[in-house]
């Protein structure tokens, strides 16, 4: 018996992750991606309340702990390597900046990947172009001519969402900037990090940073920079890295290696420091989850979480296939709560005060205080208060057990 279809847009964490739950319950899912593959590598994300929650009903949490890495702890940095402060990973119970379970992002989605390769269709080197809804059905139009009939399309594409914009307007209309730009991209490890994630603040609110990965001799590395919105070419890599060289020129500590070294960095990513905010994430038979949605910044350190709870919020919400096409009436039921169980993360999720400040101070009396409020809010009594105000919220919200998503039930 034929089906229900669910176009998913997007093969991050997101997209996979819901396409683990989604192929369990009976539904034929079709992933497109625009690379080629699985992208691999990529910065360290962590698996840490809630998201980690998830990873262990998909039965994936062990594999995730193989492809683990080895951290011990954040230290900010003067220019000439000294610490001013640390943050052990067993800080905060291992709820910190740097949690108990760190992995690269492309191990994390490879792992994903690899639970859903057989019963999903993967369309690498494809997108959508234009969506037409109808009461009972989307038509897809992909990047190949083609075009696809579903009962459901998700974007699950990122800040940059193409199906967002397709559907529900501009991206201008639901970009809040944060006041900040990030490139991330691997690195020689100049300074021997043995598992130390190092940041180093310099006055302008700019950050450069280095942390492992599984290649001794090679880090993960960051450099940010405050700014009011920059007009830039997305697809323009070279001149990306120009504006890094100029905002860096005199900062200190590794700053000159690490522009050199995302000169030739061939994973160099760019992007502004924003969150996404709206007020709906459904229209009809197409709705958003993970950074299309509702991005909380990297900032937050909560993407990854977003992403895993989101995904099994919807499918769990949607419930089990029954026939071959999902009922109108019965989906919107469902994203309306799919809505109502995520608003009230994704709220803790985005209140970030102060966060910009912390991550990029701007004078070197802010960079001091920084340093300092990092180590005293690991000693009493500040450490309770700190531990409830930043470091809980991965915990806040109660994950609906959802009996057709059960292992058990498909045994």
């Amino acid at each position: 018996m034929a089906k229900p279809t669910v176009l998913v847009s997007g093969a991050g964490i997101a997209g996979p992750a819901l396409a683990f739950w989604l192929g369990r319950i009976g539904y034929h899912v079709v992933v497109l991606e625009l690379a080629d593959g699985i992208r691999p590598g990529g910065q360290t994300v962590d698996l840490r309340g809630a998201g980690r929650h998830v990873t262990e009903r998909m039965g994936l949490l062990d594999q995730m702990r193989e492809r683990s890495l080895r951290q011990r702890g954040i230290a900010w940095v003067h220019a000439d390597g000294r610490r001013r402060a640390e943050m052990p990973v067993e800080a905060f119970h291992g709820n910190g900046p740097v949690s108990q379970l760190e992995i690269l992002r492309g191990d994390l989605v490879d792992v994903l990947y690899g639970a859903t390769a057989a019963g999903t269709d993967y369309r690498f080197g494809s997108r959508i172009t234009q969506l037409a809804p109808s009461d009972d059905a989307v038509l897809a139009t992909l990047s190949d001519g083609s075009t696809l009939r579903a009962d459901l399309v998700v974007g699950a594409d990122g800040p940059h969402s193409t199906v967002r914009r397709l559907v529900f307007g501009p991206e201008e209309k639901f970009v809040r900037a944060l006041g900040g730009y990030n490139a991330w991209f691997s690195a020689p490890d100049t300074v021997g990090l043995d598992g130390w994630y190092l940041m180093y603040q310099a006055p302008g609110g700019r950050n450069a940073s280095l942390r492992p990965s599984h290649d001794p001799a090679i880090a993960k590395a960051g450099l940010a920079f405050r700014s009011d919105p920059i007009r830039y070419d997305r697809a323009d890599l070279d001149a990306q890295r120009d504006l890094l060289a100029a905002r860096f020129a005199g900062a200190g500590w590794q700053s000159d290696a690490l522009v050199a070294a995302a000169r030739e960095a061939d994973d160099f990513y760019f992007d502004a420091i924003v969150q996404i905010q709206m007020d709906t994430w459904s229209c009809g038979r197409v709705t958003l989850v993970g950074d299309a949605g509702y991005c909380a910044s990297p900032l937050s350190g909560m993407g990854t979480s977003l992403a895993l709870v989101g995904a099994y919020v919807l499918a769990g919400e949607l419930g089990p296939a029954h026939d071959d096409t999902i009922d109108g009436g019965l989906l919107a039921d469902a994203l309306g709560r799919y809505a109502t169980v995520m608003r009230p993360y994704v709220a803790k999720c985005q209140d970030l005060p102060n966060t910009i400040d912390r991550y990029l101070p701007m004078s070197a009396s802010d960079i001091r205080m920084t340093a300092l409020a990092m180590k005293y809010m690991q000693r009493w009594p500040f450490r309770p208060i700190a531990e409830r105000k930043w470091f809980t919220v991965a915990e806040s919200v109660d994950l609906p057990d959802y009996p057709a998503l059960r292992p058990s039930q498909h045994a």
